[in-house]
């Protein structure tokens, strides 16, 4: 909780946070650009690699059949989230306390890692046959353990990264798995291999992703795996608000796709993962996008540079916020042409499931820039009531909707739970700071995103490839034009670009 003091100290300072240039402005627009930069590009070369990978084996295994793999990858991920622990965020909350040896800290962080997550994920292909699934399924759960196995590893790197503000690192691994996935599936797709092959060779590129950032960090520091009681205390001490949080977490973010896996047909299954795993892509743009900017405010606040943390605070949401309107409206307006695009003629009916999950995705925005705040100004225990009542509720909704009214009810539940979360995310925030955003530039971003959609409505038939990037432009042109972005800020970023 803030201290009496902090909440004096943000109620003393009357004056509002600048919503035009200024040095702190240009110097998080330089950060956010010049440390993310490399990572921004790199994901975007990732989605594209990543919607490759999904348009090949939703074309070459076919509803059902991804249906199969829907269900093994949701099953693992239940399980991921159950042990994530919020591990990115602290090992860079925890690096940049200064409490430990860095190198100590990081020997133990990838300790704790790999002893929970080798626990877990080697009891999950033991409790899926537990459940009715075809053969198929339960192997590939098995297979599929060892790529989730080497993904909790890489939530490390990814947090020392963050925290040394290296992170075009980890991108440059994330697109060596990338490309040896598509290549995989590319063969494997040419030589007609069999599901469970494909399931091995995703596996593959999971272990070639953390292989590459294993040695990276070799060339820096000696990223082996100790034991230290003391630390491995500190970690779990930092952690346990936000593991907690996550477990009820994990309720409403993949609860949907396993209750479907028992009630509803795999074919139904694997036309809403399609649709979800779309979705998935979009949302991380958000982590990334506040894993950036975590550290920023993290070590303002840690200053009790009030100002200045107030300041990165309004430039985060406006940031998030600048890529969430244009993102969901644009995935709303083009979900059946999106998933006709990247999945194919099989999955056209998927786009309907889209166009609802779309509406979900602004909250997942809402709630990654309030969720980081909490994380970044010790909060995490006040916001636990929400991740707690929001599992609750949605689970509840789920057992009833889902038997009766199958993705319909999963769909409508996932877009409540995400807004109930961002909104109530903004309110504990707003009051545990005693900052109120102003909302001026958010409401030119709105507008932004409106006249966005003029040229996907007036040219229906326009290739989608062509379309995306006119409105793009016009969505950027507008920005400059009503100021939403401040041309100064432009114009230094592309003279130092």
């Amino acid at each position: 909780m803030v201290s009496i003091q902090q909440k004096n100290v943000f109620k003393k300072i009357e004056k509002k946070p600048k919503i035009g240039l200024n040095r702190d402005t240009m110097s998080l627009f330089k950060k956010i650009a010049f440390n993310g930069a490399v990572q921004i590009a790199g994901k975007i070369v990732s989605t594209l690699l990543g919607l490759v990978a999904i348009g090949i084996l939703t074309r070459y295994l076919g509803a059902e059949k991804f249906g199969w793999y829907t269900t093994a990858i949701t099953f693992l991920q239940f399980a991921g989230i159950l042990i994530d622990f919020g591990l990115i965020p602290v090992t860079a909350q925890l690096l940049a306390s200064g409490q430990h040896d860095e190198t100590k800290l990081l020997q133990n962080l990838l300790g704790f890692r790999f002893a929970t997550a080798f626990i877990f994920f080697g009891l999950t292909p033991f409790v899926a046959f537990l459940f009715p699934y075809p053969i198929e399924i339960k192997i590939a759960i098995a297979l599929l353990s060892i790529s989730f196995l080497a993904i909790a590893m890489n939530q490390i790197f990814t947090g020392y990264y963050q925290q040394t503000l290296a992170m075009h690192i980890p991108v440059i691994g994330e697109l060596i798995g990338r490309i040896i996935l598509v290549v995989g599936l590319g063969l494997g797709y040419y030589h007609h291999a069999n599901f469970l092959t494909l399931m091995i060779l995703i596996s593959l590129s999971s272990i070639a992703y953390t292989a590459s950032l294993w040695l990276a960090t070799a060339r820096r520091t000696k990223p082996t795996m100790t034991y230290d009681k003391a630390i491995w205390k500190s970690i779990a001490k930092t952690m346990w608000p936000i593991a907690i949080s996550i477990v009820f977490n994990v309720v409403y973010l993949k609860g949907d796709t396993i209750l479907l896996s028992l009630f509803r047909t795999q074919t139904e299954v694997g036309l809403y993962g399609a649709a979800y795993r779309v979705i998935d892509i979009l949302a991380q743009i958000a982590m990334l996008m506040m894993g950036i900017l975590l550290p920023l405010l993290a070590a303002s606040f840690a200053r009790k540079n009030i100002m200045e943390f107030k300041e990165r605070y309004q430039n985060s949401f406006d940031a998030m916020m600048m890529i969430a309107i244009p993102i969901t409206l644009g995935t709303f307006a083009l979900a059946d042409r999106i998933m006709l695009t990247v999945a194919g003629p099989e999955f056209a009916s998927a786009g309907i499931m889209l166009r609802f999950l779309s509406l979900a995705v602004f909250g997942v925005y809402v709630g990654a820039v309030f969720g980081h705040t909490a994380v970044a100004i010790g909060q995490q225990k006040a916001t636990m009531w929400i991740y707690i009542s929001d599992a609750i509720i949605t689970f509840v909704g789920y057992w009833y909707a889902i038997p009766r009214f199958g993705w319909y009810g999963a769909a409508l539940l996932t877009i409540f739970s995400e807004l109930y979360a961002g909104i109530l995310l903004a309110w504990v925030i707003s009051e545990r700071i005693d900052c109120r955003l102003s909302l001026g530039r958010f409401a030119k971003i709105i507008g932004a995103g409106a006249v966005m959609l003029a040229p996907i409505f007036v040219f229906p038939q326009l290739n989608i490839f062509i379309l995306i990037p006119i409105a793009v432009v016009i969505y950027v042109g507008v920005l400059i034009a009503t100021k939403a972005v401040p041309r100064a800020v432009l114009g230094e970023l592309m003279r130092r670009s």
